[in-house]
């Protein structure tokens, strides 16, 4: 009886251990096949639960995405059949001269130096204001530009205070010299700068500023095209008078045929007036190399009276004179203001 229960317990205990690893081996086995998402399903509930959380794609995903199919295939053929050597080199060069070519602009003569110069007398009111009123109008020049300021020397800085706050490329000249009379002073200053032109050689066109000169600023871009000698209308506004003259040079084009002082009543004064030294540009060259221009070397009586020098060249050989502006030299680009008591 003992044996036979014993063996029966055995045999129950066995069913058990069958039933039960039966079990365990159905879950594991659809446990295998069920999908991934569901295994995961609360960690997903919990990520998309704060959208702030979540981070941006790799660098990578976004060039990929950015990359065009186009561009992948131009990309792939490139790394598959990538050229020889050679070849290689000789498609760089030829792009490179491509990039040159586009880049490549034409190339603009250097602008002319303008040199341009203004004497000041002390006894004038209006010196200051004038002058400040002129460095305003010479700040808006294109370089190359050199302003030559000559005065009296005197124990006052006005001048030269006033220059070096111009921020203009300028020289301060000063001359000893008594003079009773203006015009002669005005000349003497004159010769003290064309003097200066000529002992340092500096080449440009030189172009004599007064003080009460108003300019239209396309008239210094003509100024640099002066060859030799240039001239042009200038119109003479008087105060408290209510007309205008006009000097300048009578021109078929730019050649210039005569001068003439025209009244805006129409009438014209037969006898033509001196030319006015704010009237004419000159290539500074002439003063110190004048067999340049087909002219003999006056020596020292050219360095004492250079003003001079240069006006009667001027005016003996029309034929060198060009007009500005060349298609009508009779266009005003330059206005002169006359004040009682005032030469400049």
């Amino acid at each position: 009886m003992g044996s036979l229960e014993r063996s029966k317990k055995k045999v129950q205990l066995w069913r058990k251990a069958v039933v039960h690893f039966a079990l365990c081996f159905v879950m594991g086995f659809f446990t295998g096949f069920a999908p991934s998402s569901k295994a995961s399903f609360f960690f997903n509930r919990a990520v998309t639960s704060n959208k702030l959380q979540f981070s941006p794609p790799p660098l990578e995903m976004l060039h990929n995405r950015a990359v065009t199919p186009r561009v992948r295939n131009n990309v792939n053929r490139s790394l598959i059949a990538p050229l020889p050597p050679q070849k290689r080199s000789e498609e760089s060069k030829r792009q490179m001269l491509l990039k040159k070519e586009d880049f490549k602009q034409p190339s603009a003569a250097p602008r002319r130096l303008i040199i341009i110069v203004t004497p000041t007398v002390d006894r004038d009111r209006y010196r200051g204001v004038f002058l400040s009123r002129l460095a305003n109008t010479i700040r808006l020049i294109a370089p190359p530009l050199l302003w030559i300021v000559v005065e009296k020397q005197s124990g006052s800085n006005e001048v030269s205070e006033m220059l070096r706050k111009t921020g203009i490329l300028y020289r301060h000249l000063v001359f000893k010299e008594n003079f009773t009379d203006t015009e002669a002073e005005l000349d003497h200053q004159r010769n003290v700068a064309l003097r200066h032109i000529e002992h340092h050689r500096l080449s440009g066109i030189v172009h004599f500023a007064g003080l009460s000169n108003v300019y239209d600023l396309s008239f210094f871009d003509e100024l640099r095209e002066i060859e030799v000698f240039g001239t042009w209308a200038m119109a003479i506004l008087s105060a408290n008078k209510n007309k205008v003259k006009i000097e300048g040079p009578v021109c078929d084009s730019s050649q210039v045929l005569g001068w003439h002082l025209m009244k805006m009543n129409n009438g014209t004064d037969t006898n033509p007036p001196p030319i006015h030294v704010s009237s004419f540009g000159f290539n500074s060259s002439i003063l110190w190399d004048p067999e340049r221009w087909g002219r003999p070397s006056s020596g020292q009586q050219t360095s004492q009276n250079s003003i001079k020098f240069v006006k009667e060249v001027a005016l003996e050989d029309e034929t060198k004179l060009k007009g500005i502006p060349p298609e009508d030299c009779s266009k005003i680009m330059l206005w002169r203001l006359q004040f009682p008591n005032r030469k400049t």
